[in-house]
């Protein structure tokens, strides 16, 4: 029987260790398509792909946390299984807590010391003083060193606050509390307790950003696939664009030769049809190159090749985000009705950040996932695809809003055109925004399998105080494990929280505001969600290209082949490689004002 739970034990290791390494290799692939090939920078390539493999393993790590506590029971009796000895279980608790607390105060180290060391470390590089020799490695290295003193400072006092401050719980004595779950909740060390307040401090902090650009970003991810098939082919759009550029500068070669020879010059009105005819051709040019990259001229075989395939798989895109947007609404349905329990039969309200003692009602997400659970890995790999949906969710909002303090864009975030220093501003953005969605998915999208996984109780005094209770005769006995039997006496031996819920649950007990402002900002993410979904269907986006760079305006024609329209027509032609004819293509004309028209 010990030998079982060792194998159990070390399968689910095994697949943490796998996820961890597709984890590193999103985190490669995130870095490298955002930043910019111009201005890459080792360093900070390696503690961006660090820091997010980091924040990632610490996510997928409350799946592995569900999978050990819930092998310690047996589901169908109610009472632990043989080889789950107090001690046993006190081992795998310690294993996990130790994981948990390393890769929290890693987590911390990269936000709060790292990060911004790497920051003041780009920005301290001139290349000029490089080459005139002026500028040394100590010298670069005291000067970003200089600037993070600041920081240091700031670590220092979290610390020393959490240390020192007695918490809401022993200030009041726990009378409060009405049961012994929570009270013991108060029992930890003061390096724990500083610990606690640290990452409490930094939960708190990304759930404001979690709000905007996970709310908003969860809402736009769907759409976004939905929307990102193209209206006209590549092909389509090469024919069109050579026959526009064609008839373009044809008018430019009449006006010229029309007011050749000229003596008082061209007059205002061809100055300005020329003038624009100019920019009208500027943006042909542009266009007729992107669509020869979209159809891989000039590039190898495996790039053509690879230009057909995604054009095969465009409608799977489309059905994806119509499943996608599916899914989201079932996570919001079920983040809302726990929202409203927690308020309504929360035990202890806003002195314990509204801890739930048991669901009051059905929930899905929490039900899926509490059957999933009885078939490992199964539930596994679907909490680290929602996990992935959320950290996706995060930077289709990031990358749409940009990085911005209040009303004023800092940096924009574009695939292959992201700064170094926006690179590592996201990245801290995104750690603080991954420890929110932590937060919110084991308290709010699945809390009760995110507690206890798929144990259950016997809810029978046993015959005898050495002997486990008998359910086998009476299995509507047999009742899902909770806060509130946990605190029962007679449920202790067959219930064992997650570590996870555990630490949150201190947070939000110790640490009440906290506690408090994560659970209401949880309504503000949904409304944030609803605002932006709703929008996103039914009003498309405008720009206005007389306010646009020369960038931002290449950006904007690249968009031509993102567009909704004939969709499907347009992958035919895509994976023909051919143009089609008639009223398959869209011919866009664009004046000199920038705006467009069908002709």
């Amino acid at each position: 029987m010990a030998t079982q739970g060792y194998v159990q034990a070390s399968l689910i290791w095994v697949a943490y260790a796998v996820a961890v390494v597709l984890a590193f290799i999103a985190a490669c692939v995130t870095t490298f398509t955002w930043q910019t090939p111009r201005d890459r920078s080792a360093v900070v390539s390696t503690v961006a792909i660090i820091s997010l493999t980091a924040l990632l393993a610490t996510v997928l790590l409350l799946p592995v946390d569900i999978a050990l506590v819930s092998s310690t029971t047996s589901t169908a009796l109610g009472v632990k299984k043989d080889w789950a000895t107090p001690g046993r279980i006190g081992n795998i608790l310690l294993t996990l807590k130790i994981v948990y607390y390393s890769l929290y105060s890693f987590d911390a180290l990269l936000c709060l010391l790292v990060i911004p060391f790497s920051y003041f470390w780009y920005e301290e590089y001139d290349e000029i003083e490089e080459q005139e020799g002026t500028q040394t490695f100590g010298s670069r290295l005291w000067g970003a060193f200089k600037y993070t003193t600041a920081f240091i400072i700031l670590v220092v006092i979290i610390f020393l606050v959490g240390f020192f401050v007695p918490v809401a719980g022993a200030r009041g004595g726990g009378n409060h509390l009405d049961l012994d779950f929570f009270k013991r909740l108060l029992d930890e060390t003061h390096g724990e307790k500083a610990l606690t307040f640290g990452v409490g401090l930094l939960v708190t902090l990304g759930t404001l950003l979690y709000i905007l650009y996970t709310g908003a970003g969860l809402a736009l991810l769907p759409v976004s696939f939905i929307k990102s098939a193209p209206a006209v082919s590549a092909p389509q759009l090469s024919e069109n664009t050579a026959s526009q550029l064609e008839q373009n500068r044809e008018r430019q070669r009449q006006l010229e030769l029309r007011n050749s020879g000229r003596e008082d010059g061209m007059p205002n009105k061809d100055r300005r049809e020329l003038d624009a005819l100019c920019r009208e051709e500027r943006t042909l040019v542009r266009r007729e190159r992107l669509a020869a990259e979209a159809q891989g001229q000039g590039k190898g075989f495996i790039v053509r090749a690879w230009t057909k395939i995604c054009a095969v798989f465009r409608p799977l895109k489309l059905v994806g985000g119509v499943l996608l947007i599916l899914l989201t609404l079932i996570i919001w349905v079920s983040m809302l009705i726990t929202g409203i329990d927690k308020a309504a039969n929360s035990v202890c309200k806003e002195h314990c950040g509204y801890i739930l003692a048991h669901i009051n009602v059905f929930q899905p997400m929490n039900w899926v996932f509490v059957q999933t659970a009885k078939a490992f890995p199964v539930d596994y790999v679907l909490m680290a695809l929602l996990i992935s949906l959320f950290f996706s969710a995060s930077i289709s909002g990031i990358a749409t809003m940009g990085i911005r303090f209040l009303w004023l864009r800092i940096f924009q975030i574009r695939k292959g055109r992201t700064a170094p220093q926006a690179l590592l501003m996201a990245t801290v953005m995104l750690a603080l925004i991954m420890l929110a969605i932590n937060y919110a998915v084991a308290m709010m999208v699945a809390p009760q399998y995110a507690s206890y996984g798929t144990q259950t109780f016997c809810d029978l005094p046993p015959h005898h105080p050495d002997e486990k209770p008998d359910c086998r005769k009476t299995p509507e006995a047999i009742k899902p494990c909770s806060e509130w039997v946990n605190s029962h006496s007679r449920s202790l031996q067959a219930c064992t929280p997650t570590v996870m819920s555990t630490f949150l649950n201190r947070i939000a007990l110790n640490w009440p505001v906290f506690g408090a402002i994560d659970f209401w900002a949880q309504f503000a993410f949904l409304g944030v969600f609803l605002i932006v979904f709703l929008t996103s269907l039914f009003r498309a986006p405008k720009t206005n290209l007389s306010e646009l760079d020369e960038e931002a305006e290449a950006d904007e024609e690249e968009g031509l082949l993102a567009t909704t329209g004939r969709r499907f027509g347009a992958t035919w032609q895509d994976i023909r490689g051919q143009p089609g004819h008639g009223d398959n293509g869209v011919d866009v004309h664009r004046d000199g004002s920038g705006s467009s028209s069908r002709a």
